[in-house]
């Protein structure tokens, strides 16, 4: 019987303040229509990307640091989604246009300042007088953002809760205080609400699979958490498994990896993006997988602290509106062209030397995506029940395969013997 895995919800990128910003002041308006269909859209060998990142309030990467109530007053009467409504909620409209398929996850970097131990939105801690008063905040953005046309699918409560960074918004937040947090407040204001937002945990790195693990383990919390989203900085993807293994019943998704000039060589680069985002994230269970930045400017900005060399899937230049294409924009084509929202993982057997991850679009149309790391050309088979055919594949590339079934039943990807070249 074939292996049925989890289903896709798809790849993309973060549609940052920076990102927006660019698009829609650095861009004539023919360039950005030819950039958003080329990037969400099918048509003429478009990504196709169908997920996407927004953040709630001010990251590294916006023009100045803000929140959404900058007022302290514990009703939220100066809330304001108006600095999003400026350039990233048109974004966001414009590719829901192009790709009504586009799943949108949200997330902030952090809460007000003056909810906080440091009192700024730098550093420091939520206070837990304030837990009621940030799940109304989180509330608020969704109804909001829905508003102006743009829906909140998934949300985590925090973007890398064990950092805090000193040049931009970030906030710590352990995972007994998220668990209550979650199971005490945000889960419950969301269900009394008829809010469906789904809510994931983490969003940070592969290297501490214990902090999800304990927010689960609370059954208060656990009632109110879709699933577990992960990032690349630190660690491997094997974490992904880990987690999945204790809790089946959790969606994964993996939610940020930036490119940067600390990897510019685009073999190496492309390399390592294919083996542990494309195949490695999806193998360990991921629905979704997300880029950071979709668009830096040449200078790897406009940004307000942080990463000073971080690069784009792609660049646009600032000067001229100019698309630069990246290693990022390659290596996420092979799978979001081809690897539709509700394709489900199958299973595949491959051969020493290839990494590859298979699956079945809803159509019933096969994919497979095949990684050569090795210095020398691989000869191999591709097979589906009876039907099979011959494929090459050159040192340190990646090939993504798409056929149709003789059957409609859903079949094993099996590749079960590399010749020798």
């Amino acid at each position: 019987m074939t292996q049925r895995f989890q289903r896709m919800v798809g790849f993309g990128a973060a549609i940052t303040d920076a990102s927006a910003w660019l698009i829609q002041t650095r861009m004539s308006a023919t360039q950005r229509d030819a950039l958003m269909r080329e990037v969400f859209g099918r048509d003429d060998q478009g990504l196709g990307f169908s997920f996407a990142r927004v953040t709630i309030g001010a990251s590294d990467f916006s023009l100045d640091h803000y929140s959404l109530a900058d007022v302290a007053d514990p009703s939220l009467r100066g809330f304001s989604t108006r600095r999003m409504e400026e350039f990233v909620f048109p974004t966001v409209r414009q590719a829901l246009a192009v790709n009504p398929d586009l799943a949108i996850m949200a997330t902030p970097w952090s809460a007000p300042g003056w909810m906080k131990t440091t009192g700024s939105m730098i550093q420091g801690e939520l206070k837990p007088e304030f837990y009621a008063t940030y799940a109304d905040y989180l509330r608020r953005y969704i109804l909001a953002a829905a508003a102006h046309g743009v829906p909140t699918d998934y949300l985590s409560i925090q973007n890398e809760p064990d950092f805090e960074p000193d040049s931009y918004p970030g906030m710590r937040w352990g995972p007994d205080g998220r668990a209550i947090f979650i199971g005490g407040h945000l889960g419950p204001l969301l269900r009394a609400e008829g809010i469906e937002t789904k809510i994931l945990d983490w969003d940070h790195n592969w290297d501490q699979p214990e902090q999800p693990l304990t927010v689960l383990s609370d059954p208060d919390a656990r009632a109110f958490v879709a699933g577990v989203a992960w990032h690349c900085y630190a660690g491997d993807v094997a974490a992904q498994d880990r987690v999945h293994e204790a809790h089946p019943d959790m969606a994964v998704f993996f939610t940020e990896c930036s490119g940067g000039e600390w990897a510019s060589d685009f073999s190496d680069s492309f390399s390592w993006m294919m083996k542990n985002l494309i195949i490695g994230s999806t193998n360990g269970w991921a629905s979704g997988v997300l880029m950071w930045n979709l668009v830096l400017d040449e200078n790897h900005g406009p940004r307000a602290g942080g990463c000073g060399d971080c690069r784009g899937v792609v660049t646009i230049d600032s000067r001229t509106g100019a698309v630069q294409r990246n290693q990022e924009y390659y290596a996420f084509g092979h799978a979001s062209r081809f690897v539709l929202p509700g394709a489900e993982r199958v299973g595949l057997t491959l051969p020493t030397g290839l990494r590859g991850v298979a699956f079945r679009n809803p159509d019933g149309e096969r994919v497979l995506i095949v990684l050569n790391e090795g210095p020398a050309p691989v000869s191999f088979r591709i097979q589906d029940g009876p039907w099979q055919t011959a494929a090459d594949l050159p040192p340190k590339s990646a090939a993504t395969y798409v056929w149709r079934s003789q059957s409609d039943a859903v079949a094993d990807y099996a590749v079960p013997a590399a010749r020798p070249v």
